[in-house]
């Protein structure tokens, strides 16, 4: 990649054609300029939702209302940061960061706020959201030497098919392997999982047979009408172990744009005490959590890999502009852009980012952008709402 060169400061574009020159006018200054203030804040936001947790129940009964609140407020901080710890960092890895008490939480702490609160004379029950400061997450992973991931993937569906006595199961009931599924409770991790609803539609659309064979149209319209890219076809075949015991084994098979990579023959014994449903429940997560371990591998923040990129942005409009702004936001390994010049129909942008292109073009999927290299100049193009690739040539 080559970094053209540029200053600091916005340059005008004086295109060949003059039709197309940015017309000077201090209105079209003022514009540009409460575009790039706003793109600052604007990357600085984005962290809020990655370092943010919601949704964090306390239940907690003490001897007056005002200790059960401090207490659930200090248990709910503790949940909160294994939360987020678990959301960036490889579930093989969480071992390496040590117990912290609420008080030494405290420092990474930015905000928090109270809903759904109740309470009595000895029990205090609400819901919590807690937003933590990331440069010192960041720092407090670094220093301890553990790698971690920060990029939202786009949503995936899963298709649990089980597979017993030579039957497989998709939408039949009892599907225990499917039950498993929907009774996770899903945190809000980097790769977000969908559930099918399982209705006559659905039945219509795909069997389970097909999506072991990879019927590639019938996968295609199960994702269309999820609104996903992604199917994961995840098959849990009971079998038995060395010793006679319930046993699963699970492959994972992915589909469409963007695949995560296949898990193939994992295989899980039950355990002493265990139940078959239980057995699945802890499959399932086991599941869940190597998926997301993939994600996060591809997508590791490398911060000894500093790099910068000069791409050419097509825009029919400023809104153009504000929408890829508020998209490049949105990316975690983006640390911050410059807009080297501007006209009607491009944007000149150099992007300063962790990590490599390949490592970038993937993170830039995840929000409906594309890059393309031609003649050894990039070209970043972007989705419209209506899925349309913006596909205009900059004169």
């Amino acid at each position: 990649m080559t970094l053209k060169q540029s200053s600091n400061k916005i340059l005008f574009f004086w295109a060949r054609d003059t039709k197309n020159t940015v017309v000077i006018c201090l209105g079209y200054l003022v514009i540009v300029a409460i575009t790039l203030i706003s793109l600052s804040v604007e990357l600085g936001a984005q962290e809020g939702k990655i370092f943010t947790v919601s949704n964090v129940h306390v239940d907690v009964t003490s001897s007056s209302s005002a200790d059960a609140r401090t207490k659930a407020i200090a248990d709910g901080q503790r949940r909160a940061f294994q939360l987020l710890l678990r959301r960036l960092v490889k579930f093989d890895e969480i071992g390496q960061i040590p117990i912290m008490s609420s008080q030494e939480i405290d420092q990474y702490v930015r905000d928090f706020a109270v809903n759904n609160e109740k309470n009595s004379p000895i029990r205090y029950l609400a819901d919590l959201t807690f937003s933590f400061k990331a440069r010192k997450v960041r720092t407090l992973l670094r220093d301890l030497e553990v790698e971690f991931a920060e990029t939202v993937r786009k949503p995936v569906l899963v298709l649990p098919i089980y597979d017993v006595a030579a039957a497989k199961l998709l939408w039949e009931t009892p599907n225990p392997w499917r039950k498993a599924w929907i009774g996770l409770k899903l945190p809000v991790g980097l790769v977000p999982f969908r559930l099918p609803v399982g209705d006559l539609k659905d039945i219509s659309i795909i069997g389970a047979e097909q999506a072991m064979s990879g019927d590639e149209p019938r996968i295609r319209a199960i994702a269309t009408r999820y609104n996903v890219e992604t199917v994961m076809v995840v098959r849990g075949a009971l079998t038995t172990g060395p010793k006679g015991q319930p046993a699963i084994s699970v492959d994972v098979i992915s589909y469409g744009l963007y695949r995560i990579a296949s898990l193939k023959e994992q295989k899980y014994l039950l355990e002493p005490g265990e139940t078959v449903s239980g057995m699945l429940m802890r499959v399932a997560i086991s599941t869940r959590n190597k998926i997301e371990d993939i994600w996060k591998e591809e997508n590791l923040i490398k911060f000894e890999q500093g790099s910068v990129l000069a791409a050419s942005v097509p825009i029919l409009s400023l809104t153009d502009w504000v929408e890829v702004r508020r998209r490049l936001a949105d990316v975690a390994i983006i640390e911050r852009i410059e807009l080297v010049l501007i006209s009607r129909n491009e944007a000149l942008i150099n992007i300063f980012y962790l990590g490599g292109d390949e490592q970038l073009s993937l993170a830039l999927a995840q929000a409906d952008m594309r890059l393309e290299e031609e003649e050894g100049s990039w070209t970043l193009k972007f989705w419209r709402v209506s899925k349309e690739l913006n596909t205009i040539k900059a004169k």
